[in-house]
């Protein structure tokens, strides 16, 4: 009777890669790692938006109403220019991508708290409240910040919680504290971070 043996399973070993296949899946690692977070917020414009605010704050303070916020506005305005210009300048000298992955993310993420701070500016103004307007956009900004920020690196994230938790506290300070907060967020939080950010993340 003849016995039935069981086949035998070989496992094939690849061969191993040229080393040419092996450098361009190294570059191709490292690529997808660099693009794996949004590296091209800038430190520098963020320092240059907190001396803008430093500006605005000693023009704005002791306006009337509708003038403060004009003047806030525009610096608002101003802030995003800045802002943009100097994402794009770092992104082009590093060579960062900024419509596709973590770069349009961030920005999808930023914009719905930047949308909610626009209706409520709308809305308390006409109300009468603009008393309100200081907590509001710190809040608001430290959100879109946090939520475009968990796309970035993470001290970005860290400095719109520092908004948010200055927007918090305003809406229950005394209403004639809302330029201090506005100089100390806008101005001192944009400084302070934009420092952190040059140093630790390239510009």
């Amino acid at each position: 009777m003849l016995e039935h043996h069981p086949r035998r399973r070989y496992r094939r070993v690849a061969p191993p890669l040229p080393a040419r296949a092996m450098d361009d899946l190294r570059f191709i690692r490292q690529t997808m790692e660099r693009s794996s977070s949004f590296t091209a917020v800038s430190g520098r414009g963020q320092v240059l938006v907190g001396a803008t605010a430093l500006l605005t704050t000693a023009i704005a303070h002791k306006q009337s109403t509708q003038n403060w916020l004009l003047i806030w506005i525009t610096e608002a305005a101003v802030a995003c220019a800045i802002a943009l210009a100097s994402i794009y300048r770092k992104a082009h000298s590093k060579g960062l991508p900024l419509t596709s992955g973590p770069g349009r993310k961030f920005a999808v993420s930023f914009l719905p708290p930047a949308f909610a701070g626009l209706i409520l500016t709308i809305v308390l103004t006409k109300a009468g409240l603009t008393q309100f307007l200081p907590g509001t956009w710190l809040l608001l900004y430290g959100a879109g910040v946090v939520t475009g920020g968990a796309f970035s690196v993470a001290i970005v994230p860290v400095m719109g919680s520092c908004f948010m938790l200055a927007g918090a506290v305003a809406f229950v300070a005394p209403a004639t504290w809302g330029d201090i907060f506005m100089v100390a967020g806008f101005g001192g939080l944009h400084i302070l971070f934009g420092i952190l950010i040059a140093r630790k993340h390239g510009g």
